[in-house]
């Protein structure tokens, strides 16, 4: 079953078929043919098999998670694909990652669901860990999603990371997270963002060693 489903998500790529000194790959998901422009030089420039997992899991979970109207961030949207997927959907989409990625990922975003969406997706910077009141004030920012695809690996920000995915979580929010394993450094990461959240595995992909996670604030009041 992993390797059909493995498959099937793949099979959602294509890539140009003459090449041009334009780098981009092509998508199939939520209806619509998605032409991403990526950088080779930079991590958070490439689509990932984890962003891949999630939009599927998005499209093939569209009754269950209906993002019709809701608010959603994706941290670390990179190429933007996820965040571009959500608001094809019906999201709400704040697209967020680093300074020197917001030009690419503006370009994707707009490229791709500019007169195709309900809501215009917005893309806005976020560096983990800095400045979280100032640019998203808990008081007046509230998610009804956060999504996150291989943001988990071997770099120096990984407290930065799980204080994000606090600041930017209330008792509702609910956490849409793919992660690809790798170091047992990096996977360590789990159990200290277990401390403050509820996890479930949701899918599990061991041909490409990609979970897809789960999560709400523990403590949380429970209807």
């Amino acid at each position: 079953e992993d390797e059909q489903i493995v498959a099937e998500i793949m099979r959602r790529r294509f890539f140009p078929t003459a090449i041009t000194h334009n780098t981009w790959e092509g998508f199939h998901f939520a209806g619509h043919e998605i032409r991403i422009t990526e950088a080779t030089d930079c991590y958070g420039a490439v689509v990932w098999p984890s962003a891949l997992v999630l939009c599927y899991f998005l499209e093939t979970n569209s009754k269950q998670y209906n993002l019709v109207d809701k608010n959603v961030i994706e941290i670390g949207a990179g190429t933007g694909l996820v965040s571009i997927v959500a608001s094809l959907l019906g999201a709400l989409v704040t697209a967020t990652d680093l300074p020197e990625l917001l030009g690419n990922l503006q370009h994707n975003v707009l490229q791709n669901t500019k007169l195709k969406s309900k809501h215009q997706p917005r893309v806005k910077e976020l560096s983990w860990g800095i400045d979280l009141e100032k640019n998203f004030p808990r008081a007046s920012c509230h998610f009804d999603y956060i999504m996150a695809a291989d943001v988990v690996y071997h770099h120096p920000f990984l407290d930065e990371l799980l204080l994000t995915f606090d600041h930017l979580c209330k008792n509702d929010t609910v956490i849409l997270w793919a992660m690809k394993f790798r170091l047992d450094n990096e996977n360590q990461f789990v159990g200290r963002f277990q401390a403050l959240f509820d996890l479930e595995v949701i899918s599990n992909f061991p041909s490409l060693n990609i979970t897809l996670y789960k999560a709400m604030r523990k403590g949380r009041m429970k209807v």
